[in-house]
């Protein structure tokens, strides 16, 4: 039977921003937009808002009555059951039977997978891990995800929950409290809100002048970090070095489980270029296990911070059925838009 309805709907939850957009066949983002994902105290009327704005865009390009599904890349997201499960980042209760509220608000199927698997696939198909077929996505955001491709195809795990190298502790003794209960992941050192982290504790155990303590200490964020390393600040340089060193000694122990040929760094963390990167493969080679030494690269998205996770979310959208939590053992494999 030939598909008559020729756009899928990608959606990328994040902890902050809520990202989406009307995808074609070809995988181009005809339209898109973005709601704070934390606006609203509750899962229905965050859920209204995105209705009524993906409304907005299907009308706007005359869609209406031709979205074949929708795909959703969502922290912490089951594949399998259609759920999100113990979000950390999100400000609802959880878990939360996310495909189904959206599929019943929408009239049309809804595959979801986690936010970081979704940038894998996007990336895959359309960014810098093109013809890759053994790679780590890391996306550096409000939190760290993961999205874990062994040959060719995603790795889900058994339950759904595979890949959350985030949630790997790097600091066993008197590390930070995490989000998810336990101390010392690679989160809260290595996110945007890590960085930030990192920045209040510098400022508190060191004395050398930065432009960083003219600004209100609970208030600096990993972009003035940035501003204030790109000027020149010694401070501000040491954290970047800090937050990519221990990052590249995590990638050099995830490179042993699965051998990948690269690692693609993805979100808005990355935009800090050498900055982050250099450090990052640096601490990655010094402690690399002999035999990886040399092979696998560290390679910055080549895609727009949005289209990345939207374009992966969207590929779900082609493969959603109703109901959809009613998926039990779906392929693993990533799943591609159709030819057009």
């Amino acid at each position: 039977m030939v598909n008559t309805k020729p756009y899928v709907i990608g959606i990328d939850m994040g902890g902050t921003n809520t990202v989406f957009g009307i995808v074609d066949a070809r995988g181009v983002v005809l339209t898109s937009d973005s709601i704070k994902t934390r606006k609203h105290n509750n899962i229905e009327d965050y859920i209204d808002e995105l209705y009524t704005e993906c409304m907005r865009l299907i009308r706007s390009i005359d869609a209406e009555g031709k979205i074949y599904g929708i795909g959703v890349g969502a922290p912490n997201a089951n594949y399998f059951t259609g759920m999100i499960e113990d979000g950390v980042n999100l400000p609802w209760p959880t878990p939360i039977p996310f495909a189904q509220l959206l599929s019943e608000k929408f009239g049309i199927p809804v595959a979801i997978t986690n936010d970081a698997n979704a940038a894998a696939i996007g990336e895959m198909t359309y960014g810098a891990a093109r013809g890759l077929k053994d790679f780590i996505m890391i996306t550096l955001g409000t939190g760290v995800g993961s999205g874990i491709v062994i040959n060719g195809q995603l790795v889900y795990g058994h339950d759904g929950f595979a890949g959350e190298l985030g949630h790997v502790i790097v600091k066993r003794n008197n590390g930070r409290l995490c989000g998810c209960g336990r101390a010392g992941c690679l989160e809260t050192y290595c996110s945007a809100t890590g960085v930030a982290r990192s920045a209040r504790e510098f400022l508190e155990v060191r004395s050398e002048p930065s432009t960083l303590r003219d600004l209100p200490i609970d208030a600096i964020t990993s972009k003035d970090v940035y501003d204030a390393a790109m000027a020149g600040d010694k401070m501000a340089k040491d954290i970047f070095e800090y937050t990519g060193t221990i990052l590249g000694e995590a990638l050099a122990d995830f490179t042993a489980f699965s051998s990948p040929e690269a690692f693609v760094i993805f979100g808005g963390l990355a935009k800090s270029g050498e900055l982050l990167m250099r450090p990052i493969r640096t601490a990655m080679e010094k402690n690399m296990l002999s035999i990886y030494k040399g092979k696998v690269k560290v390679l910055l998205s080549e895609l727009k911070e949005a289209d990345a996770a939207v374009l992966g979310a969207s590929a779900l959208g082609w493969e959603a059925k109703a109901p959809a939590v009613q998926q039990v053992a779906p392929s693993t494999a990533a799943p591609a838009a159709p030819q057009a």
